[in-house]
């Protein structure tokens, strides 16, 4: 059984809703406690970081989340949920985040071109990615729906499985042990989406 976190900062029946169309059902759950008992988990997220560290800290969420990665068990972070991931974020001032996959993440950088970068970054775009169970039966390079105005830099870079261009090369895709995040939101990227989703399921 999967289950998507529920700490009110996420679109849950859009993930729910994909899941149950590769025929999967998922748990919404807000139960800290109860997280251990599933196969597997997704974080998902949508807003600020540091209101999101917030709701999962005044719900207790934190150390089992912490503890649920240290399982061993698959888990996903989509678009925020991804970012929460990493040691800390500069969003509205410096944030310390979950601290499972080292990095930390940050605004787009739009100073340094002609025109200005327009954030946030919104829409298609092409994702490249390494040879990971995560992208099974999808090309190098497929596209997926992005919206998001920060992006995560990672210390390690084997840890870095997915790219994309938007004004200069970002990480869009992680993979560090059981840990997994992506930016763009599967649930909105159609067929490509689904496929990751699938595989998520199958790891």
């Amino acid at each position: 059984m999967i289950a998507i976190v529920d700490y009110n900062m996420g679109n849950l029946a859009s993930v729910k809703n994909a899941f149950a169309k590769l025929g999967k059902e998922t748990v919404v759950e807000s139960n800290p406690e109860n997280f251990k008992k599933y196969e597997k988990l997704i974080l998902p997220g949508v807003g600020a970081f540091g209101d999101a560290m917030e709701h999962l800290r005044e719900r207790n969420m934190i150390d089992a989340i912490q503890e649920y990665a240290a399982s061993g068990k698959p888990m996903l972070g989509i678009c925020l949920g991804m970012q929460l991931l990493f040691d800390s974020s500069e969003e509205f001032g410096a944030t310390q985040g979950l601290g499972l996959i080292k990095g930390k993440v940050v605004a787009f950088d739009t100073t340094k071109f002609s025109e200005p970068l327009k954030v946030p970054h919104m829409g298609w775009n092409k994702m490249f990615t390494k040879s990971h169970p995560l992208f099974k039966g999808l090309d190098e390079e497929h596209y997926l729906y992005f919206v998001h105005s920060f992006h995560a830099v990672c210390d390690n870079e084997e840890d870095v499985i997915g790219t994309t261009e938007y004004g200069y090369k970002f990480a869009s895709a992680v993979a560090c042990g059981n840990i997994y995040g992506i930016q763009p939101h599967p649930e909105k990227s159609h067929k490509n989406g689904l496929a990751i989703l699938e595989n998520f399921i199958n790891l």
